[in-house]
């Protein structure tokens, strides 16, 4: 049998954590382009949502109806992609000899991941000597195929990425940027733990204002000079305000028109997050192509809104598009901000919540004298009254976001695990 000139996983995995956890931890998929062959409606259907996946964004996939001999016949005349997923319901000795014609047109850095029905593993030894990549046995997961895919695109020993934490609010004024610097700053000073905060409301940002600074540059200069964007020339533009705390401030200026396209802040983001492990991102409220990619693509989103009518719909609004956009990843979070305002009606938080499906991570009161007191002197809270339990609640919802997930050690194997380990035992 002719060896396929395909690229070989020489330790291939045999755990695969399935839960969600950790197909929320892990990193973006690169721009690779992915193309899968389905012979049942199931597994073509798990490989769209997976396409769909905010982690493979920036992948080119695609599904087709068909077999191996269906991908053998279309690449005779094009190229291969990067990954090839292949399903397959032919038995074993069927299935060598249509990879065999398969490797003809394959080119040597395509690498192939086979959704199969049997479980053998005799098979399996037979396609990793081949040079699969993996084999899979139907049916299969979104995770599954994501988890798969990560461990042949990404290095597992790179630097993690930074997450990304997006405040927006329900409505404009209701308090957003401010919770969100604050608890950007708790998490810098009280898990010592190393955040960005990037000010996207380029117009009429207070970060700086509520840092109490005034760089020269910022983050305009990084949006309007993509080509620079390096993890040193993003160091230039950003403020220390404390020493694990630094700031990519915005203009706040209107001396031009701020208008961009989906992709606008994508690379000062991925730039960020190769540089520190907290990026906090202060989205403006509003509903453009860039902040819905932002939104789309954070690690995590709080809501914040105040207890009325108008944040309420607009609340419901957020929550259900963004469920869409991310159906893989769990419900934002929601803050409720400015409650018990004296002689403001005001929904109670049970009746706010139920239409939301949610239970708020934080509910904080109307505080003008200490909100204002720390806005007006560029302080953070925590340092205007860090007993005050405003205070106290900011660092909880910190302590919350900034949250470090270990590796699990209860995910679910491959479904060729047991029969390796038992071939390993009669190998001793």
């Amino acid at each position: 049998m002719k060896t396929m000139s395909l690229s070989v996983e020489t330790e291939p995995s045999l755990e695969r954590t399935a839960d969600a956890e950790t197909l929320q931890e892990m990193r973006p998929i690169p721009r690779i382009s992915i193309q899968a062959f389905c012979e049942s409606e199931d597994v073509a259907d798990v490989l769209r949502k997976t396409g769909q996946d905010r982690r493979l964004s920036k992948a080119h996939f695609g599904v087709r109806t068909g077999g191996i001999e269906d991908a053998t016949e279309f690449y005779r005349a094009t190229s291969t992609p990067n990954l090839l997923i292949l399903e397959t319901h032919d038995e074993p000795g069927r299935l060598m000899q249509a990879l065999e014609a398969l490797a003809e047109v394959c080119e040597p850095s395509t690498k192939v991941v086979i959704i199969g029905h049997y479980n053998d593993v005799s098979l399996y030894r037979d396609l990793m000597r081949a040079g699969v990549s993996e084999y899979l046995i139907a049916p299969v997961s979104l995770t599954d195929v994501i988890t798969v895919i990560s461990d042949l695109f990404v290095d597992p020993a790179a630097e993690p990425l930074g997450r990304t934490i997006a405040f927006v609010g329900a409505k404009g004024g209701v308090g957003s940027s401010m919770i969100a610097h604050n608890v950007s700053w708790a998490m810098s000073e009280l898990l010592e733990s190393q955040v960005m905060i990037a000010d996207l409301d380029l117009p009429f940002g207070t970060a700086n204002i509520n840092f109490d600074q005034d760089p020269p540059q910022g983050i305009a200069e990084a949006v309007y000079s993509p080509n620079r964007i390096d993890e040193v020339y993003l160091d230039r533009l950003l403020a220390d305000c404390s020493q694990h705390l630094s700031l990519l401030a915005a203009p706040s200026s209107l001396e031009r028109t701020y208008d961009f396209d989906a992709e606008a802040f994508s690379p000062v983001i991925e730039t960020a997050q190769r540089t520190v492990p907290n990026v906090v991102l202060d989205v403006p409220h509003g509903w453009t192509n860039w902040i819905q990619t932002t939104l789309a693509r954070a690690d995590e989103i709080v809501i914040t809104a105040m207890p009325d009518l108008a944040n309420l719909r607009n609340a419901k609004n957020l929550i259900d598009t963004l469920k869409k956009l991310r159906p893989n990843d769990p419900a934002p979070r929601l803050i409720i901000n400015q409650a018990g305002i004296p002689k403001k009606p005001e929904i109670s938080v049970s009746e706010f919540c139920d239409p939301l499906g949610l239970t708020p991570l934080a509910v904080i009161p109307f505080d003008p004298q200490l909100f204002g007191k720390a806005a007006n002197s560029g302080r953070p809270l925590a340092q205007i009254n860090p007993k005050h339990p405003i205070s106290q609640t900011i660092n909880t919802i910190a302590s919350t976001l900034a949250r470090r997930r270990g590796t699990a050690s209860g995910g679910k194997e491959s479904p060729l695990a047991w029969l390796l380990k038992g071939l390993g035992r009669k190998s001793k």
